[in-house]
């Protein structure tokens, strides 16, 4: 896959990204470059290789799942105009 200049104007369009017609030639050779590369890596052999969440071998950390209050219901209403059993109070909005 190759990418042409219109296609640089028009991935910069959708970046939000202002490109003067200088810069369309440098950023077409870089995508151009990116997109060759990730062809590249489609060629290589990963059959029998296991899945791996990082490069470096580790246990995941994890935690007893408790579920609690958090403990800080009055501080978070404390400001609150209203309030009822550490709730917000607010008006009626749906008949």
């Amino acid at each position: 896959m190759s990418v042409d200049a219109k296609t640089v104007r028009r991935i910069a369009h959708l970046a939000r990204i202002a490109v003067t017609d200088e810069e369309v030639a440098p950023l077409q050779d870089e995508l151009n470059a990116i997109l060759a590369f990730v062809e590249q890596l489609g060629t290589v052999d990963v059959l029998g290789v296991e899945p791996m969440t990082s490069v470096t071998p580790m246990a995941m950390k994890s935690r007893e799942d408790v579920i609690t209050d958090g403990g800080h219901a009055r501080e978070i209403v404390f400001n609150a105009p209203l309030t009822e059993d550490n709730y917000f109070l607010v008006p009626k909005v749906v008949e």
